[in-house]
This record gives structure tokens, C-alpha cells and sequence, in this order.
């Protein structure tokens, strides 16, 4: 089942199939006042017709550009009150789907070019090579980092954001000096950056109900012991990436000793790429066994043994010149059988969803290229470029998952109309049918798909092309439709 889009979820619209996809998005976005909802929604539409283009291009005049940086610089704008009306829409595509559904939680940075970090403040510290007396030299990143939610269905589609947290640094000092002054497992989670990890989990579940419903996946930075004990408070599941060889059974020994002789549950066949692009074959081995799982010793006071799943996947007869393929995951579910373990690798698999909606936002909406030259102001854009990161997204698997889906599901009566128009002008689309993956194949070819027989289906890249492609055929439609005077 596809969600839709253009409408509320599950069918009940707000309003005519030929109004913007945004509305839905926007509508139930909370401002201080009036104005600010209006300027919102103008500006995300602008954005999303122009994917890529800086703020004066989007929006087309210098009244316009100006309106957008009051709006993203306005004190009483904040990301949450941009992502407001598109996270209770993802609540009602949450209502309306069915079965599980995988909370993927991972953070990316942007870097900015700037002449001073005070107004934007630092990320990471950097080598960039040996000075002329053959000196390591280091510099400081200018940028933010971003701590995103995505709300994905076991199929892949995504339903939108359902949690956000941008932040930036004042001055960074390395980890490995920090691990000199103090041991990072004694300080309390409270009192650290990955407490991030916990807030998203608790703010998703808070906005979607049905903890039962709900897995978060993460990798081996979620490989968190309060994280695992928060997820048992809630009510909600997880499958992480583990990292730490956790002490476990009566503390004699650790996971990897009782992993050392767990019996192979099944092997997986799966299809890869190489690096040159030949397709092979791979053969998996899955082990798994419910082990009882000890906090860290310096917080074994706080919390709790846990009963957890350890799954070990790893590659039988890997071929040389390549690392084998080994991942080693954790869950609260139980496995009882080779179907569950695939299931549970399925999920961790699908992981990769939230780093091709943080591509959309680099690559696609150009985030790193903003000008903007505060933090607050830059955080309010992110915002927005999340909501048509998600679109992107979404366009792109909804109709894999539901090939039959009427159009009006994710497109515009106008945008429908534009790409019909387009197919009489080429002959060869006019026998295409009138669903949801045809339509989604009109527009990528906008966007440079060529759409041949052995070609996969369209992707992200070819499909923000073409939506800005179709953006300014609508524009030229609307002018040489409109009747003037004199």
C-alpha cells in the first residue's frame, strides 16, 4: 500500500488532486502568525520547483529573494516550526499504512567556505597534508551536523521525517585527546553528543504512537546501551550495527565467546556489483543466538541486563583482493527461524535509504553551496530542503512498491496534464499506461532516463532533474496560456 501524497493519508484529501503537493505538507504547520505560514508555503514551493538553484534563482526577483531570507532569518522561525505540518503528515501516513515500520536514524555534516567559524561555528578538524619543513598541518571545518529521523515501510517508502536535530560546535576537540582526560563510558549519556540518538527515538515514537509498530535502525554509532534500555522503556524494537564486544552471560565472558560456536541458522544468496560493475553472486551465512547482555561496568548500577538477539552475517569464501562482507547486529526481537533472521537483515539492509536522502539534500538541493551566513538561518533551509529531500525520495520508490498506483497519488492534476502534453509531442510514450510508474518514467525522461529495456528503474538523480525540468515547462505554459491586455 502507497500513502498518498497529495492528499492526507489514507485517502481522506484536503483538498482538490490539483492542488500542490505542498499543501499537505504545510497545513498543519503552526507560526507565530499568519504571514509566516503563507511566506512558507510560497517558499517551499519556489525551492522545490527550482531543486538545486540558490535562493534568487528559486524565487526569481530581488523581492522575492528578500522575503526568503526575512523568512529564514526571522527570530521567531525556528526548523521545528518548518518540519511541523510535514512530520503531522507523516503521522497520518504512519496511521495509514500497515505492518512494520523502520525508524532510521543516522547523522550527516555540511561544510561551509567561510572566513571566520563564529557565525556558523566548526565540525571536525582536518589534515591537509605536510607544510614545506614537512609538518602536519590541520584546519578547522566550518559547518553544521544534522541528526535526521526517516520513517521507511518494509517495502522502502518512505513516509517522511519524523524527528530533526541540527547543532553546531563552538570549537571542537579531538576524541582521541578527550579519551586522555576522561573514560567515555563513565560519563553519562546526558552529558554527550550521542544522547542525540535517544531524544529522536523518543520524540518519533511520541509523534507516531504504536511503539509496537515502530523498529529504529541504526549503525555502529547507535551501538548504544542506553539506547537499548530507553527502546525496552517505550515499548519500541530495534536492529543496530554493534561495534562493542559487550560483556555478557554471568561478566566471565563476552558476546563474540558465546557467538564462537552459535550454529548456522541459513545461508542468503544475494546479487552485488563489483567495483567495475560485473554483477556476481554471493552466498551469506547467518548465525544468531539470544544472548544475555551486561550494561558497561561503570553503569551496571543505572541499568539493566538485557536479553538481546545477536545476529553475525558474514561471507563464505570471500575472494581475494576484497574485505569479506561481516556485519554483526543486534536486536530485542526474537529469531526463531532462518525467516526471521533474513528479516531482520532485510531491515538493517534498508539503513541505506536515509544516506540517499541525505545525497538528495548535497547533491540535489546543493545545501553545502548556501550562502546564508548564520547558523540559525542555515538550519531553517536544511529544514525546508528536508521536506523536498523526502519528495525525491519518495517518487522514487513509491511507485516500485506499488507500480498500479493512480498518479494522483504523488503528482498534480497540472503536473499530469504537462507530462500528457509532452507524450503527443513524443509518439513513442503515447501507449504508456495511466499509472503512477508511467507517469514517474515521463518524468525521469526530463531528467535524461532513456528508459531501455535492461535499464534499472529511474533513480534519484535523473528524477530531481526532472522535476525541475517539468517546474519550468509549467512556468512557460502558464505564460503563453494567460491572456493579456491592450
Amino acid at each position: 500500500m502507497v500513502p498518498c501524497v497529495g492528499g492526507a493519508a489514507g485517502g481522506t484529501a484536503r483538498g482538490s488532486p490539483s492542488e500542490s503537493w505542498t499543501r499537505t505538507e504545510v497545513e498543519a504547520a503552526t507560526f507565530a502568525d499568519a504571514r509566516l505560514h503563507r511566506r512558507f508555503g510560497g517558499l517551499l514551493g519556489q525551492l522545490a520547483a527550482g531543486i538545486g538553484k540558490s535562493i534568487p534563482q528559486a524565487c526569481h526577483d530581488w523581492a522575492g529573494a528578500k522575503a526568503a531570507c526575512r523568512f529564514l532569518a526571522n527570530s521567531r522561525v525556528s526548523e521545528g516550526d518548518i518540519l511541523g505540518g510535514h512530520m503531522a503528515a507523516t503521522a497520518e501516513r504512519f496511521t495509514a499504512s500497515r505492518g512494520v515500520v523502520l525508524l532510521l536514524q543516522d547523522t550527516t555534516e555540511f561544510t561551509y567556505r567561510r572566513a571566520s567559524a563564529n557565525a556558523i561555528g566548526v565540525t571536525k578538524s582536518v589534515n591537509s597534508g605536510r607544510d614545506a619543513k614537512g609538518r602536519w598541518r590541520h584546519h578547522t571545518l566550518c559547518g553544521l551536523l544534522m541528526h535526521t529521523s526517516l520513517a521507511v515501510t518494509e517495502d522502502g517508502v518512505p513516509l517522511g521525517v519524523t524527528a530533526l536535530k541540527v547543532w553546531t560546535r563552538s570549537k571542537f576537540r579531538g576524541t582521541a585527546a578527550l579519551k586522555r582526560v576522561v573514560n567515555p563510558t563513565r560519563v553519562p549519556i546526558e552529558g554527550k553528543e550521542s544522547v542525540r540518538w535517544l531524544d529522536n527515538l523518543r520524540r518519533s515514537v511520541e509523534l507516531l504512537g504504536e511503539p509496537g509498530r515502530l523498529v529504529h535502525v541504526g549503525d555502529r554509532e547507535s551501538d548504544i546501551y542506553e539506547l537499548f534500555c530507553l527502546a525496552r522503556d517505550l515499548g519500541t524494537h530495534f536492529v543496530v550495527r554493534t561495534c562493542v564486544d559487550r560483556l555478557a552471560g554471568d561478566g566471565t565472558h563476552t558476546i563474540a565467546a558465546e557467538m564462537a560456536d552459535a550454529r548456522v541458522r541459513g545461508l542468503h544468496r544475494v546479487a552485488l556489483r563489483g567495483p567495475e560493475g560485473e554483477a556476481m553472486d554471493v552466498v551469506l551465512e547467518i548465525r544468531a543466538r539470544r544472548v544475555h547482555v551486561l550494561p558497561p561496568v561503570g553503569k551496571q548500577r543505572r541499568y539493566p541486563a538485557l536479553d538481546l538477539t545477536v545476529l553475525h552475517v558474514t561471507e563464505r569464501d570471500p575472494p581475494r583482493g576484497r574485505e569479506p562482507i561481516e556485519w554483526k547486529l543486534l536486536t530485542d526481537l526474537p529469531v526463531r527461524s532462518r525467516r526471521d533472521a533474513l528479516e531482520k537483515v532485510r531491515w538493517y539492509a534498508m539503513r541505506w535509504k536515509i544516506e540517499t536522502f541525505h545525497k538528495i539534500l548535497k547533491s540535489g538541493c546543493r545545501a553545502e553551496e548556501s550562502r546564508l551566513q548564520s547558523a540559525e538561518r542555515i538550519a531553517n533551509l536544511l529544514a525546508l530542503f528536508c521536506i523536498i529531500a523526502w519528495r525525491v525520495l519518495w517518487l522514487t520508490l513509491a511507485h516500485r512498491a506499488d507500480p498500479e498506483a493512480t498518479p494522483q497519488t504523488a503528482l498534480s492534476e497540472r503536473e499530469i496534464t504537462v507530462l500528457d502534453r509532452i507524450s503527443l509531442i513524443r509518439r513513442s510514450e503515447r501507449t504508456e499506461e495511466a499509472s503512477l510508474a508511467a507517469y514517474v518514467r515521463k518524468l525521469a525522461r526530463l531528467g535524461g532516463y532513456l528508459g531501455r529495456s535492461r535499464d534499472p528503474p529511474p533513480g534519484i538523480v535523473v528524477l530531481w532533474r526532472g522535476l525541475s525540468r517539468l517546474a519550468d515547462i509549467e512556468l512557460g505554459m502558464e505564460v503563453a496560456t494567460r491572456p493579456t491586455c491592450g
